[in-house]
């Protein structure tokens, strides 16, 4: 049972820190996602992980192993701590075929030339190399190198598999090939994975749970489901979902008929329950910001549930974009902007006005001072 667990780690560079009282627990055989935008820390702390960067505070195991902890002076190298790493360049040998390039890290430890000679064989009939063994890495394509660094990874049969943005060199129907390629692997061997992306598609289909990172911090961590239908504040809404969500600022006002969103320009009526949270949050009479995904805006003409006056909206449109299986729909309504995709079959056009529908049962009311989810 091999997990891996981060205690409070930074890691400056000079006055700058790449990476904030980092907690997170990965658990055994889980495939867990480092997500976030390009410098926000996720590939540092996949560093201090395998033992490439040292970190100036806190603790990581891996196991039940401390690896690295700077109070106690402990630093384990990376060859002793029993994980695998693939790069995004794949960092293959080129003057190697792929045979010796997938037997390089059991050569290094002096493995048995018999038992090397069976392990390349396993894992090259796992990764379909079989009859490619004998090239070298010219004379393969782009796919291929990115399964002989997976296999140089997989014949060392680490404990932790971490893996530096391994698909992003690949063109794009490659990438949704080798993602389901990569997930089935992990789930066959059954390896603790930990998976670093800015790519949310990368991150929502392959892993188990994601953990969300932006300057240095960690933001949320939970299953896709979770971070999508809860994202815990302003920027794991707004970095999940394509396209991402719509944010108005809104008053909460309450009268006779229930609780509202009010945009000056129109209102809509949260739910019952809602309306409680709202209220016991002391948020009545105040400033808030109201989230909603774009697939969660309907044309009214495929709405199942339409109320005049509680959650459908007259709108002008801006721009429609046919990407075939839906249309990404710019609206105005009044000084407000926001987007609806829309179904494939809704007939709008750029310039009429049509009767939109908001499903309030999947809005967001975020703090508008902390930015942090209300609900």
């Amino acid at each position: 049972m091999v997990g891996v667990r981060l205690v409070g780690v930074w890691k400056r560079f000079g006055e700058v820190a790449a990476v904030k009282n980092m907690n997170l627990e990965v658990k055994d055989k889980e495939f867990m996602i480092l997500l976030g935008p390009s410098g926000c820390g996720k590939t540092t702390t996949l560093r201090m992980i395998a033992g490439l960067e040292e970190p100036s505070e806190g603790q990581i195991f891996i196991g039940d192993k401390l690896v690295a902890d700077l109070e106690k002076g402990v630093f384990i190298p990376p060859k002793d701590r029993d994980i695998a790493m693939v790069f995004q360049s794949y960092a293959l040998y080129p003057h190697m075929t792929v045979y010796d390039n997938i037997a390089f890290p059991l050569k290094l430890r002096k493995t048995p030339k018999q038992e090397i000679e069976e392990r390349v064989k396993e894992v090259a009939e796992l990764l379909d190399l079989t009859e490619l063994l004998k090239r070298k890495p010219r004379e393969l394509s782009g796919g291929q190198r990115q399964r002989v660094a997976l296999g140089r990874a997989i014949v060392r049969k680490p404990q932790v598999f971490l893996m530096d943005e391994p698909l992003s060199n690949l063109d794009a129907k490659l990438r949704v090939k080798m993602r389901a390629e990569l997930k089935k692997l992990q789930r066959q061997l059954g390896v603790t994975t930990i998976y670093v992306t800015h790519d949310q598609v990368e991150a929502m289909t392959m892993g188990d749970r994601i953990a969300i990172i932006n300057f240095g911090e960690l933001q949320q961590v939970g299953s896709p489901d979770e971070v999508y239908n809860k994202p815990s504040n302003v920027f794991v809404g707004g970095f999940i979902g394509s396209p991402p969500m719509n944010f108005i600022n809104t008053s909460i006002t309450e009268d006779d008929t229930g609780v509202w969103a009010d945009f000056g320009e129109f209102k809509l009526k949260f739910m019952e329950d809602q309306a409680e949270v709202l209220k016991e949050n002391n948020l009545i009479g105040k400033e808030a910001l109201f989230g909603i995904r774009p697939e969660d805006i309907y044309d009214a003409m495929f709405a199942q549930i339409k109320i005049p006056g509680e959650n459908m909206v007259k709108a002008k449109v801006e721009i429609v974009e046919n990407l075939g299986n839906e249309k990404i729909v710019h609206l105005r309504a009044g000084n407000i902007t926001f987007l609806g995709s829309f179904h494939s079959e809704s007939k709008v056009k750029e310039g009429q006005e049509v009767d939109v529908v908001f499903d309030m049962k999947k809005v967001h009311i975020f703090n508008k001072k902390t930015e942090k989810a209300i609900f």
